[in-house]
C-alpha cells in the first residue's frame, strides 16, 4: 500500500513531531520521571531510544539495500545533561532527514519488514519513522503531565495514515495465522476504513468502504466477514494498535478477544 502523504510532507512531519518531542523533554521536571505508556523506561531512556534509533536509520538509509553496520559504533552516547541531550536529539533527527533527502523516496533500503505489504524503500522508511516519532512524542507529552491521554491526539494528517501504515508494515505477513481465519475491521470516524484478513496465507490489509459511503472497487474488498470491528478517531485507532490506550476507549463490536490473539501472535515462530 502507498501513503497518501507525499515524501516532502513525511519529512516535514517527522521534523515537526521531533520538535514536539524535544519540547516535551525540555519541559519535564526531571529526565528520570517514568513514562506511563512505556513503564520500563524513564524519559531519558525514551530520549536515548529516539536519538539512537534516528541515527541507526540514517545509517541504514545511507547504506541502501544492504544492511548497515551498527550506527552505535563510535557514535556519541546520549548526554545526561538536558541541554546537551536536546542538541543531540536535534542532530539525530537531522542525520535521518539528511539521509532521506539524499536518497529520495524510491531508492531501495534494507528494512525488517520484508514479508509485509510495505515496500523496502526509503519512502516506506520515512512513513514508518513518522509513526514512530509521533507515538513516542505522545509518550513524552503524557509523561510531562497531560491530564488525560485523550487530550493529546496525534495530528490528523499523521493519524489518518497511521492505521494503514501499522497494518501493512507491522502486521501484514505471509506466515500462516495459527487460528480460525477471520478479519478485523478498523473504522476511523473521519471516513476511512481498513480490513485486516488473517488465515493460512498470513495477514493482509486492504482499504474498505466506510459504513454509509459508496463501496470501493470489489477487488479491494475482503471476502471474509469481520470477527471484530473497532471504531474511533484515527488518532485513537493508532494509539490503540500501539497499545497506548485500552480497548474500552473505543467502540468495539464482535469478539474483542481476537485482539488478544492478534497481539500474542508472533509470525516468526
Amino acid at each position: 500500500m502507498t501513503t497518501t502523504l507525499t515524501f516532502p510532507v513525511l519529512l516535514r512531519l517527522i521534523d515537526e513531531r521531533s520538535s514536539a518531542f524535544r519540547a516535551a523533554v525540555a519541559s519535564a521536571p526531571s529526565l528520570d520521571v517514568q513514562v506511563p505508556t512505556c513503564p520500563e523506561w524513564t524519559l531519558f531512556d525514551l530520549a536515548q531510544h529516539i536519538g539512537e534509533g534516528r541515527r541507526s536509520w540514517a545509517a541504514t538509509v545511507a547504506a541502501g539495500p544492504a544492511p548497515a553496520k551498527s550506527a552505535a559504533e563510535g557514535a556519541p552516547a546520549a548526554p545526561r545533561e538536558r541541554e546537551a541531550l536536546l542538541a543531540w536529539l536535534a542532530e539525530s533527527t537531522e542525520q535521518l532527514l539528511d539521509a532521506l533527502r539524499e536518497a529520495g523516496p524510491d531508492r531501495g533500503c534494507w528494512t525488517w519488514w520484508g514479508a509485509s505489504q510495505s515496500p523496502q524503500t526509503c519512502g516506506a522508511v520515512a512513513r514508518h519513522q513518522l509513526q514512530q516519532i509521533a507515538v513516542h512524542t505522545y509518550d513524552a507529552q503524557i509523561t510531562v503531565g497531560a491530564p488525560q491521554p485523550q487530550l493529546l491526539p496525534l495530528p490528523d494528517e499523521v493519524a489518518l495514515d497511521g492505521v494503514e501504515e501499522f497494518l501493512s508494515t507491522c502486521v501484514a505477513t505471509t506466515s500462516a495465522w495459527p487460528h480460525k481465519p477471520t478479519a478485523f475491521d478498523f473504522h476511523a470516524t473521519e471516513g476511512h476504513s481498513w480490513c485486516l484478513t488473517v488465515d493460512g496465507d498470513g495477514a493482509r490489509s486492504t482499504r474498505i468502504s466506510a459504513p454509509g459511503t459508496t463501496p470501493v472497487a470489489a477487488a479491494d474488498e475482503s471476502p471474509n466477514a469481520a470477527g471484530v470491528s473497532v471504531r474511533g478517531t484515527a488518532s485513537e485507532l493508532v494509539l490503540f494498535v500501539y497499545d497506548r490506550i485500552p480497548a474500552d476507549s473505543l467502540q468495539i463490536e464482535g469478539d474483542a478477544g481476537l485482539f488478544d490473539l492478534l497481539r500474542a501472535w508472533d509470525p516468526e515462530e
